[in-house]
This record gives structure tokens, C-alpha cells and sequence, in this order.
């Protein structure tokens, strides 16, 4: 997984409430486990027309959204079913950090496991934002893990919270297994100790 410190980026404005998991990548494309393509099946109904073809009024159709590594969501982000792949899909198509009033508590602990970073924020600050973004597509944000910080394109700074665990693990681009396997040789130790007992 890739460790996460600071990113600077556009934002890419998805201004919709309650979208679900099912928005996000369609249970159609569940089927497979590997991470790696699931990118081009992000938001595949609404990127896509029923042919196939890219939908040009689709956010992320659109330059300059479409290399936007933050997304911009409305309240209660990624509800529904507790898909992992959502966050893969996200993940593979290039989003680091999503920022939202809220988000379903499932997704915003898979988002965590899998290398993104969930910003909560007050709404009169994604207000603020979504303001910044209508008036100029350019604008951008820094989000500042190490010291749990977004700037806004204007220069004001907003603190989030996170799991000192998940931050830890997000720093170091460990998922659970990697945190685990980090302690390999005191559980070395610890079974060649067991063993003379």
C-alpha cells in the first residue's frame, strides 16, 4: 500500500447525498478480487452511457477533475453494503482523500485499510469548499496528515480526526496484515521460546 504523508490537489466535486457503495462501483463488478483495474468501473453508471460510451457530463469525465486525487462528496458517503471494493475502486483510480460531512462508518473504516483518507468536516467549511471549486475548477487542497490538517484554496486550515492506529498504519502505507508481519521476528522469538517449554 502506499504511504500517505501530505498531497496537494484539485478537488473533484461529487455533490451528492447518501450515494452508496452500489453508486460507487456496482455489485456487476464484484466478482473478482484483484485490486488492480477497478478504477475504470468507478461510478460506472453514471461515468458511462447505457452503450458504453464515457458520459461527458460526468465530474470525472472532466478535465481537470478527471486527475483529481480528492473527491468532494456530499453527506453520508459510500452508505450501504460494506464492499470493499468500493475503496479499491476509488484507490485504483487515483483518489488518495475523500472529504464529506460524514461517511458511513463501515466505509470510513475499509477506506482507512486501504491507503485513503477520509476528511470530516464541518459543513459551514464544505460549504466553503464547494464554493471554492464552483468559482474556480483549479483550486486546491492540502491534506496534511502527519498533523491532521486540510487547507483550503483560501488559506484556512481545518483539523480532522483519526484513529491514531490507522494513521500510523496510513504513514507507513501498511495495511493490517503489513502491521502484523512488522513484528515477525518478536513472534520468531516468541514461538522458538515456546518450543523449549
Amino acid at each position: 500500500m502506499e504511504a500517505f504523508n501530505t498531497l496537494t490537489s484539485i478537488v473533484a466535486p461529487v455533490l451528492v447525498n447518501d450515494i452508496d457503495t452500489d453508486q460507487i462501483i456496482p455489485a456487476r463488478f464484484l466478482k473478482g478480487i484483484d485490486k488492480v483495474g477497478l478504477g475504470s468501473k468507478l461510478f460506472y453508471d453514471w461515468r458511462y452511457t447505457p452503450e458504453g460510451h464515457p458520459n461527458p457530463d460526468f465530474i470525472l469525465n472532466q478535465s481537470p477533475f478527471n486527475s483529481a486525487r480528492v473527491l468532494l462528496a456530499g453527506d453520508n458517503f459510500a452508505c450501504g453494503s460494506s464492499r470493499e471494493h468500493a475503496p479499491w475502486a476509488l484507490a485504483d483510480f487515483g483518489i488518495r482523500a475523500i472529504i464529506s460531512t460524514s461517511f458511513a462508518d463501515i466505509f470510513f473504516n475499509n477506506a482507512q485499510k486501504n491507503g485513503l483518507v477520509p476528511v470530516v468536516v464541518p459543513p459551514a467549511v464544505h460549504q466553503s469548499l464547494v464554493q471554492a471549486v464552483t468559482e474556480n475548477p483549479q483550486a486546491s487542497v492540502t491534506v496534511d496528515l502527519p498533523s491532521q490538517t486540510l487547507t483550503l484554496p483560501d488559506g484556512s486550515q481545518q483539523t480532522f480526526e483519526i484513529h491514531p492506529f490507522s494513521k500510523h498504519c496510513l504513514l507507513n502505507g501498511m495495511d493490517d496484515l503489513d502491521y502484523i508481519l512488522s513484528f515477525s521476528d518478536q513472534i520468531q522469538e516468541y514461538e522458538k521460546a515456546r518450543q523449549t517449554l
